[in-house]
């Protein structure tokens, strides 16, 4: 798995199961990297086996300097843990889209990243696209909310620090 790897924090979107194990997740620094991508990639065969693509890297000189993952929320647990949740059953959610770098954020990557996965969803006929953006950061992996009603997106469910966007298509 090639996802971008960045300095604040210990790993990256590489090995974070967040999303996908939350009985399982711990602080990624006392985790081992080789236990926990095999967890992340066992992961991801699941889903592409059973739904179909549920992710995406962007590269610039080939190295990976954005990552995206999306799936139904049956595929991602911790998505019915959240105060503006859970999504809703007839949408796709983006559990991460993350450009790490400052130098590469606001110059049109994560919306080309966020285009793909539309079209992506359009051609397989899904409904709508959610997610829960953050409020205050754009230093998250779930992206800032800001960027989301900027790409079309409208707050479905609001929340203090985490809203549920939603995009029909």
């Amino acid at each position: 798995m090639n996802a971008p790897e960045w300095a604040t924090h210990p790993f990256s979107c590489k090995y974070c199961i967040y999303w996908e194990y939350p009985e399982q997740h711990v602080d990624p620094a006392a985790e081992e990297k080789a236990v926990t991508i095999q967890r992340k990639l066992a992961w991801v065969r699941r889903v592409r086996n059973e739904w179909g693509n549920c992710g995406g890297i962007v590269y610039s000189d080939a190295q990976p300097i954005g990552y995206a993952q999306y799936a139904p929320p049956r595929y991602l647990p911790r998505s019915a843990d959240y105060d503006s949740g859970p999504p809703s059953e007839d949408a796709v959610l983006i559990s991460c889209l993350f450009i790490p770098k400052q130098e590469f954020r606001r110059i049109g990557i994560g919306s080309q990243l966020l285009h793909s996965i539309i079209d992506d969803l359009k051609q397989r006929r899904e409904k709508a696209l959610e997610t829960f953006a953050r409020k205050g950061s754009s230093d998250n992996p779930s992206g800032p909310v800001d960027f989301y009603l900027a790409n079309g997106f409208r707050i479905f469910k609001d929340d203090k620090e985490f809203p549920l966007m939603r995009l029909n298509l």
